[in-house]
Formats: structure tokens, C-alpha cells, sequence
């Protein structure tokens, strides 16, 4: 007797490439992605891009390209080249500067097919003007650093104060006045200055992930321990229900997506928030290593996979100590980034 078998229909194989831009000195962040997809058994590529041939990141990805600054009129451009060729399913952004540009166009790249790991402009724009975000927050009722702008200080301000620019990153020109001669001096000598609150206590930062809706899915308080360049050196993970418990607040105040970090410090037992990043924290390496796979949740949640959310399951007390690495380069293999035509070859 003769059986007939009708061939079982395939499956459609999921895959997905990702892009991370302004990669630079992310290394641990490029691996985070390539560990995830292996992890999730997803065919997948992750192509950095950057202005600077010397950047790490391009050497532990699998393609680099080079790219204009986001400032350029023609950056969305290129990037959308290279995701044209080189079927990219989602984006992760880096830098502030490019929040609000990539904000704006997401819902152009979704109709290309590429899901953006980045919040709204509007919520980019809020948050780079750390001014206009700790006044936000503190009409919603959260609890966040007392700001001013110079024309708003009183007579006989409070001292000390903090002084920053209004508009800027990584503790550049940030300084503590400790006295109304040194209040005087900074807002002369910081460009666009706003004047915060001194909050003398603990630092910690919160990494958060929401997904695309805004729902929070992870929140990993760590303390930050030792700070050089306005990025953690040393500091553990905190399981404080205090810390979660502002950052739920934050995400209720403003509308998120992706990965963001809470920048605070608890004074007599009260964390404070003093400016919030909408993007993946220089620290993530101890959220990821203790458990909070932040890569693997915006894999899944750009091919579409259901996410629970997993707030405080992580590890606590888990300590990280980071060192400098140096690469070096041989005489003609410095430069691994690859100009943007050649995606478009790559294009199917």
C-alpha cells in the first residue's frame, strides 16, 4: 500500500537585525544584543554605526557603517539606507542628541517595518531640558529636585545649591555651590545654567524598560558607588521598593518607550529625582548581568512577543568594578566602517 504524506509547511522563520547607533564605546551593549539573539535562537545581525573610525563597537558587531552626525540634515537619510539594506527590524538610539530626531520619525520607520527603541519627541524634549522635566514631575506630584532658572532664584537663595547647564550630559560643567560667591560664579561661568537643590545623599540611577505602550517592564535601582565622567565605576544593585516605587511614579508622569534611565539620590529616606534619561543607561551591563535582560525584551517586543512584566526580579547586591580596555590596530585594519552606499548593495 502507497501512503501519501502531504509535506508539512514550514514555518516562517523569525529573524531580526538591529541597528545601534552612535555605537562608540558601547562594546558591552553591542555584545548584550548578540548574546540575546543567540539566547532567543533568532537569526539576527546587530550593525553599528558612528562617525569615528576608531570607535570600539565597530570591532564586536557584525557590519559598522559610517554615518554624518545626527545634526546633519541628511543622518535620517543614511540611517534609513542602511536599514533598507540591511533589513533592520529595530533601531536602538544611544545619545540624547538624537532622541528627539529619532522620536519624530518612528512612526515613519514602524511603516517601514522598523520599530524604534526610543520615546516620543515630545518626551526626548522634555527630558533634555532638565529644568522643564523636575517641574513637570513635580506637578504630577513626584518627587524631584527644587529647580530654578537664574531670574527665578530668590534674594537669598538656598545654600548650597547645584549648578548645570539646563540642556547637557555626563556631569559636564555640573558643580556644586557651596557658597552665594560660588552660586555667583558658576551661573556666570555655565552656558544656559539652571540651579537645582543640593540633594547631599546616596546616588542611585533606576534602569527601566516599558514597552511600546509605556507599560513598565523592569526596574533595577543601583547605587552609584564611584562615578568618573558622569558614568558609574563601581555601585550594586539596591532592591528598594522605595526606588520602584519613584520610578512607577515617573512613568506615570511621563509616557515612555524603551529603555530609560532615573537619575536620583535619597535624602533622610526620600529618593529624588534630578533629571531622567529617555535612553540605555552607561551602567546597564550590572542591570543585565543581574538579570534584566533589557536587549532581549526589545528583541521580542519588536517581533511582536508578548513581554510580562518582571519588576523587582533581579538580583540584588550584585556589584560591578569597571576597568579600562584598550584595542590596538594594525596598519591598514583601523577603519571597519563601512560608507552607507554599501548597504544599498546589500539591498535585496
Amino acid at each position: 500500500m502507497t501512503w501519501h504524506v502531504e509535506p508539512l509547511e514550514k514555518a516562517p522563520v523569525v529573524a531580526l537585525n538591529v541597528l545601534i547607533s552612535a555605537a562608540s564605546r558601547r562594546v558591552p551593549l553591542v555584545l548584550a544584543f548578540r548574546a540575546a539573539l543567540k539566547a532567543l535562537g533568532i537569526p539576527g545581525t546587530v550593525i553599528a554605526t558612528d562617525v569615528n573610525p576608531m570607535s570600539p563597537a565597530a570591532h564586536f558587531c557584525d557590519r559598522a557603517y559610517r554615518v554624518p552626525l545626527s545634526s546633519d540634515p541628511g543622518y535620517l537619510a543614511a540611517i534609513t539606507t542602511i536599514c533598507e539594506g540591511e533589513r533592520i527590524g529595530l533601531i536602538v538610539p544611544t545619545i540624547d542628541d538624537e532622541l528627539p530626531l529619532f522620536g519624530a520619525a518612528a512612526a515613519d520607520f514602524a511603516a517601514r517595518g522598523v520599530r524604534v527603541a526610543v520615546s516620543s519627541e515630545a518626551t526626548a524634549l522634555l527630558c533634555d531640558d532638565k529644568y522643564a522635566a523636575c517641574v513637570h514631575l513635580r506637578a504630577a506630584g513626584v518627587a524631584a529636585a527644587e529647580s530654578f532658572l537664574p531670574a527665578q532664584l530668590p534674594a537669598d537663595p538656598h545654600i548650597p545649591a547645584f549648578v548645570k547647564p539646563r540642556r547637557g550630559r555626563g556631569s559636564v560643567s555640573a558643580f556644586p555651590a557651596r557658597s552665594a560667591r560660588e552660586l555667583a560664579f558658576f551661573l556666570a561661568y555655565v552656558n544656559d545654567p539652571v540651579v537645582q537643590e543640593y540633594l547631599d545623599g546616596p546616588e542611585y540611577t533606576i534602569d527601566v524598560m516599558c514597552d511600546f505602550s509605556g507599560r513598565p517592564l523592569s526596574i533595577v535601582p543601583r547605587q552609584r558607588v564611584v562615578i568618573r565622567a558622569g558614568v558609574i565605576d563601581r555601585g550594586c544593585t539596591v532592591n528598594d521598593p522605595a526606588l520602584m516605587d519613584l520610578a512607577l511614579a515617573c512613568t506615570s508622569a511621563m509616557t515612555f518607550a524603551g529603555p530609560i534611565n532615573i537619575q536620583c539620590r535619597t535624602v533622610n529616606g526620600r529618593p529624588t529625582v534630578f533629571e531622567i534619561n529617555p535612553r540605555f543607561s552607561g551602567g546597564i551591563p550590572l542591570t543585565i548581568e543581574a538579570g534584566a535582560d533589557f536587549p532581549r525584551m526589545l528583541i521580542q517586543l519588536a517581533l511582536g512577543q508578548p513581554v510580562e512584566p518582571v519588576i523587582g526580579q533581579f538580583r540584588d547586591g550584585l556589584w560591578m568594578s569597571n576597568y579600562e580596555s584598550t584595542m590596538y590596530f594594525a596598519p591598514g585594519n583601523l577603519d571597519r566602517l563601512l560608507p552607507v552606499e554599501e548597504a544599498s548593495r546589500r539591498r535585496p
